[in-house]
């Protein structure tokens, strides 16, 4: 027996949660999925992400028998995956039906890093010597950041990247776009995601801050140590600065960050959005989701 599981018509971080509970529901009895996105209209990056993160997740669970996927029927939307990099990943993970396009994405396209497989500290280094160029123009003439921010862009992308290669146990995925935000704050943005299927940041930390945190020891709690008090598994300084140095990146330029693991999900939230600090009692999701959102500067409340 297969048991359905619908994608969003709308699939990104809004409606995640509705696509995890739904994942969780139909994993509860093993039977093998099919995530039916015939109808899905459009995918963020954290979206694509987080289909092939369930996908691997699904896989994982079944002893290595891949789960269906069917194609966006719009051909608009099909393409547009194609482009973004996601089918060439999925191929590894579903059976897919339907025709998936082969697409390439255009240098002038707004996919400025197609989905993009992180398995171990050299896929990370290659995504950003890829992606460091086509940035800065970015950076510098869509969002109206100094120069300056390119390198800071670039450690933003290394650092959640590096956190799937270093605390995940399995590899995961990166991709980044740009495009108009059209919620409140209505201007261009170029946003980071990056997923993986591995264990999570409450499992990653708790050898070293169960004690710490006590009965409040959780997802949430990780999610807290890691963000907030910029706690890592590893004890060498020299490690890379981590989220905190993400922060600080975001903060100099008004940026948004969203964690999400296990049954929880944390944020840092600018004025310009609506989102909320923390949530838990989540549906559980494998891994860790990661968010990064850089806006346009110019009207930018600073």
């Amino acid at each position: 027996m297969t048991r359905l599981v619908d994608v969003p018509t709308q699939f990104d971080d809004r409606s995640f949660d509705q696509f995890s509970s739904a994942v969780a529901e139909a994993s509860k009895d093993g039977e093998r999925l099919l995530f039916d996105a015939h109808a899905a209209e459009w995918a963020s990056p954290y979206g694509l992400v987080g289909l092939l993160v369930a996908g691997e997740a699904a896989r994982h669970r079944s002893g290595g028998e891949p789960a269906l996927l069917t194609v966006p029927t719009n051909p608009e939307v099909a393409s547009y995956w194609a482009r973004a990099g996601f089918f060439r990943e999925a191929a590894e993970l579903f059976e897919i039906h339907g025709r998936a396009p082969k697409g390439k994405t255009r240098e002038e396209s707004d996919v400025l890093l197609p989905v993009t497989a992180v398995r171990a500290a050299e896929d990370v280094h290659e995504v950003v010597s890829k992606i460091q160029q086509r940035a800065s123009t970015i950076l510098a003439s869509e969002l109206q950041l100094d120069p300056k921010a390119t390198m800071g862009f670039a450690m933003a992308l290394s650092e959640a990247c590096q956190n799937i290669v270093e605390h995940a146990g399995v590899g995961g995925w990166v991709a980044v776009q740009s495009y108009n935000w059209r919620r409140k704050l209505a201007r261009r943005v170029v946003v980071i995601a990056v997923g993986d299927a591995g264990v999570g940041f409450r499992h990653s930390l708790e050898p070293t801050q169960a004690k710490r945190f006590g009965d409040r020891w959780g997802d949430a709690a990780a999610l807290e140590a890691a963000l907030i008090q910029g706690v890592s598994r590893f004890r060498d300084p020299g490690r890379g600065q981590g989220l905190a140095g993400i922060r600080r990146y975001l903060a100099r330029w008004d940026g948004k960050i969203a964690i999400r693991s296990g049954t929880a999900r944390i944020a840092i939230v600018p004025n310009w959005d609506d989102d909320v600090p923390l949530k838990e009692g989540l549906p559980a999701f494998p891994g860790a989701q990661v968010l990064i959102i850089i806006p346009e500067q110019g009207s930018a409340k600073r």
